[in-house]
């Protein structure tokens, strides 16, 4: 390997250092999840399903933005709509027509939405919905499936919770997924205190046994309030997202990522008479009605709806599954590697084994993908610019680093493979 292969990445890292805690505005683009030496730490621009480092490496983009370009970047109708909406302005004293533009196609395409208000983040709409279902049932309680951003009602759960009051804490409850029952004995301790439910409907997992269907009859029973975090699958699973894929209708859902193919845009969508009540409560910023993001928007939606997009993402996805599945088989590394999830977002899980610590594996797979030339944080995160021949260099990629792996584990050798420290997860946001 040259060793100099991400010298500008590292010597940016020292700068950033100085003004920027870890170097980076997010945790998972951050030195946390990255490991120093073989990594490229800092991209310059995207084209499609492609990025190029600050060192001038380029690799084929499975992050994808921590999921967020569902088209690819630079997408060419993107870029044009915002260019255009740009020379008119992007920030105005009053609202402007597109913000009733996207609300009346989110309306027409979710199926719980009657209503819609702008974000700007997932963070900023998963909030929004905790706070508007206290208003709505006047009560404090909510239970909580997974990750949903940064604010202190879901983060004060996880190991992250430094600077959580305990009182908020307190007010939070984790159920998980497929489990109906860890889920019931949060409404049999707190009865009639549960706001909200909030939950991924789909992330590593397909949901099992109606699992959707008794979280509905559940909350429907007490009178709570059902959020869908569609922040991710909202443009991927289906055109009206999770929801419409598994005919399951929330009160309350949010959007985000995709659906401005990268640009800064979350909703909060749902049911007329809960969404009225944000009437009464506090959720307003001056950049949720900003109409560059808006811009897209209308271009990734349009192009949900009236196009083959999200067939042709399935198909591509299916593919890559079944291809990753034969290559686990065929290297017998069974015992190491599984994967899962929607073809559109797919997990790649490691496993402990033995003496073997998982991050271990996990910085080892890294540094070979980083040095062939495919970016890799452990989900395929699919775009429709990803094209066949990427799919089979991500497979080419996998054909020779899965036996690399199984003997590096089965000799117990594998820090001798590896060329730095491994990496230290932060905290664990979804479970199966």
């Amino acid at each position: 390997m040259n060793e100099s292969r991400y010298l500008n990445s590292e010597k940016l890292l020292r700068r950033a250092l100085k003004v920027i805690p870890l170097g980076s505005q997010t945790f998972s683009k951050s030195i946390t999840q990255y490991p120093l030496g073989v990594s490229p730490l800092y991209i310059t621009r995207g084209v499609g399903s492609r990025v190029w480092d600050v060192d001038g490496n380029q690799y084929i983009d499975f992050v994808n933005g921590l999921a967020s370009v569902l088209l690819g970047y630079g997408d060419k109708d993107v870029t044009q709509a915002v260019q255009k909406q740009i020379e008119g302005g992007v920030n105005f004293s009053l609202p402007h027509p597109i913000e009733v533009d996207v609300a009346e196609k989110l309306v027409e395409i979710i199926p719980c939405a009657e209503m819609v208000r702008f974000g700007k983040n997932g963070t900023d709409a998963t909030s929004a919905s905790i706070r508007l279902s206290r208003a709505y049932t006047n009560r404090d309680h909510v239970a909580i499936c997974g990750y949903h951003g940064w604010q202190d009602w879901s983060i004060g759960i996880t190991s992250m919770n430094s600077g959580v009051p305990k009182s908020v804490q307190d007010l939070s409850h984790t159920f998980f997924y497929n489990d109906i029952n860890s889920l019931k004995s949060i409404f049999q301790k707190y009865p009639d205190q549960i706001a909200a439910v909030i939950l991924e409907p789909m992330n590593t997992v397909y949901p099992e046994n109606e699992f959707l269907k008794e979280v509905r009859d559940i909350t429907n029973f007490h009178n709570s309030i059902l959020i869908f975090d569609e922040t991710i699958t909202g443009g991927r699973y289906s055109i009206g997202g999770a929801q419409d894929l598994f005919d399951v209708t929330p009160d309350l859902a949010t959007f985000g990522k995709g659906i401005a193919n990268g640009f800064p845009l979350s909703a909060i969508v749902g049911k007329r008479k809960i969404m009225r009540h944000m009437e009464n409560i506090f959720f307003s910023g001056t950049f949720s009605g900003e109409t560059s993001a808006l811009a897209a928007a209308k271009v990734v939606l349009d192009k949900i709806q009236n196009t083959s997009l999200l067939i042709d993402l399935e198909s591509k996805g299916k593919r890559l599954i079944q291809d990753v599945k034969m290559l686990i088989n065929k290297h017998r590394v069974e015992h190491i590697f599984s994967i899962s999830g929607h073809p559109s977002w797919s997990f790649l899980h490691i496993k402990g084994v033995k003496s073997v610590n998982p991050m271990s594996i996990k910085t080892l797979m890294l540094q070979e993908l980083f040095a062939r030339g495919i970016i890799f944080i452990g989900t395929h995160n699919l775009s429709a610019a990803h094209s066949e021949e990427d799919l089979k260099q991500l497979i080419l990629a996998y054909d020779i680093i899965f036996p690399m792996v199984r003997e590096a584990v089965e000799s117990n050798t594998i820090n001798d493979y590896l060329r730095v420290e491994p990496i230290t997860p932060l905290f664990q946001v979804r479970n199966k």
